[in-house]
This record gives structure tokens, C-alpha cells and sequence, in this order.
């Protein structure tokens, strides 16, 4: 059964976010002897011990014994012939299981891994390489209030987290957190580009829309989360804010970007139906 005093996690899949999730908890203070990584690839094993001095394996039928935590971090195609493989363990100690496969319902999981075992799923997001992620978390009222610590404990080390009342919101987290650093990332080009186009130099205009995207994260972030007091302190009535602003909105913006929500939503749902069901 999990603890919540004590945490002994095996993370299934070694790619970036697998090497994320040891990094941030790393740092967290987390011991490393707490820590273990299952990965296919005897080479992924060898870096992942000589970054972090942890403890890796290529041997996924023996990696969860004497976990409280299995953290998947493999492929949705995969993640059937994973947890059916780790069912016997499962099955004989009951920790949290924790997906951050995109797309796979906990009934799927539920059925490949058995009756009895704690699931919960979480939404990452990339800027989790860097400490910086938005995660969203879903557990059900099978997953008990000391498992639910542990996935958030887990999920703090590389950003902040956010708990959603159902499965299917996870989706709009998908779409919302998951996908959104593209979108920031496009109009921070569309920035630098039309800059370009008017004649700014374009090192100048790189440097400036990439620092300007890092600074308005960074105050963001440091504010009350107010970001229509935010927007209005840069925007002086009658300057060149208001002006790009109105400019924005007669292209019809904000519903562009409601339309890419509801695209990214969908196409998470269209996966779900794909990946996520037994």
C-alpha cells in the first residue's frame, strides 16, 4: 500500500520527462536511493545512473518490487503490454499506480493492472524540463488521500500542479497547459518575423521576443494572477498598446484562440478513444 511518509518510486520509461521527474525531485531534497528508473535500453540505464546516481534497470518484470510509486512515462501504444507485464506486482502490493500517458482512461489501466490498485493520471507539460511545468492531476475516489500526497509531491518537483474534479477535464488541460507552450512559442515568433518584415535587425528582433516572453512569464507568474489588471497596466489609453490591441481583435484573436483550444481538446479525445480504453 503507499505511504505517504515515505517514497520509493519506480519510474517506468527514461526519455526527457522520465529524466525531468528524477532531476526536479533531485533537487526537491528527494534521496536518490528513493529513485528508480526502468528503461529498455542498457545505454539509457547507464546515463540515467551516471547523471543522477540512481538506481536503473532493463528488467521491467522485477522494477516495481518495493515501490509505493510506479510512475508510467511510456507511450500510450505501449502501455498495455507495460502494465499487463507489471500486474502480478501490482497485484501483490498494491502501490499508486501513475500515469502521464496521453489519452489512456483509468478504466483501461484498471483493467489491464486489476481490481484493488490506486490510479491516478497527470498532464505534464515540456516546461517541466526546466522546473517549470503546469501539471494537472485526476485521481478517483478509489485513490486514497495519502496516494493523492505522493502524486503531488512527485509532480511539485518540476512545477506547479493543479487538481481537476474529472477524467475528461483533463483533456482541456491537455489542450490548455500541455499544448500551450507552442502557442506562446508561435507568437513570439510572429512577433519576431513582422518585426523583421518592418525593418528591426534580426538578432535584435530574436532577443527582444524572446526576452519578452520570459519576462511577461516571469511577472506573470510573480502577480496576484490577475491577467486582465495585468494586460491593462501595459496598455495606456490612446498609446501604442491600445492600438495593437484593437488591431488583434478586429482579427478576431481571442477566438482564434478559442478555436485552437477546442482543436487541441478534440484531438486529445480522438487519442483517448484510440489509446485509452480496455
Amino acid at each position: 500500500m503507499t505511504d505517504a511518509r515515505h517514497l520509493h518510486l519506480t519510474i517506468i520509461g527514461g526519455g526527457n520527462m522520465g529524466r525531468a521527474l528524477v532531476s526536479g525531485l533531485l533537487r526537491s531534497g528527494t534521496q536518490p536511493e528513493a529513485i528508480q528508473v526502468c528503461e529498455l535500453s542498457p545505454q539509457a540505464c547507464e546515463r540515467m545512473q551516471a547523471d543522477f546516481g540512481i538506481r536503473a534497470t532493463a528488467d521491467l518484470s522485477g522494477a516495481v518490487a518495493g515501490s509505493n510509486v510506479v510512475l508510467l512515462a511510456v507511450k500510450p501504444q505501449d502501455l498495455r503490454s507495460v502494465v499487463e507485464t507489471l500486474k502480478p506486482e501490482l497485484q501483490r502490493t498494491w502501490p499508486l499506480l501513475l500515469s502521464i500517458a496521453a489519452g489512456v482512461r483509468i478504466e483501461a489501466l484498471r483493467h489491464w493492472c486489476g481490481p484493488g490498485v490506486p490510479i491516478a493520471r497527470a498532464m505534464p507539460n515540456r516546461p517541466a524540463l526546466v522546473g517549470a511545468g503546469a501539471t494537472g492531476l485526476f485521481a478517483d475516489h478509489h485513490v486514497p488521500a495519502s496516494a493523492r500526497a505522493l502524486a503531488e509531491r512527485i509532480l511539485k518537483a518540476v512545477g506547479a500542479v493543479v487538481w481537476v474534479q474529472t477524467e475528461d477535464a483533463l483533456d482541456l488541460v491537455t489542450a490548455l497547459s500541455g499544448s500551450g507552450p507552442a502557442y506562446f512559442f508561435l507568437l513570439a515568433d510572429a512577433m519576431r518575423q513582422s518585426a523583421i518584415e518592418l525593418g528591426l535587425e534580426p538578432n535584435a528582433a530574436r532577443l527582444l521576443a524572446m526576452e519578452t516572453l520570459y519576462g511577461a512569464g516571469l511577472q506573470a507568474h510573480d502577480s496576484d494572477g490577475d491577467l486582465v489588471r495585468l494586460r491593462e497596466e501595459v496598455t495606456s489609453k490612446g498609446g501604442t498598446t491600445e492600438a495593437a490591441l484593437r488591431a488583434l481583435a478586429d482579427a478576431r484573436f481571442v477566438s482564434a484562440v478559442r478555436a485552437a483550444i477546442e482543436a487541441a481538446a478534440d484531438r486529445s479525445r480522438a487519442l483517448a478513444a484510440k489509446f485509452g480504453h480496455a
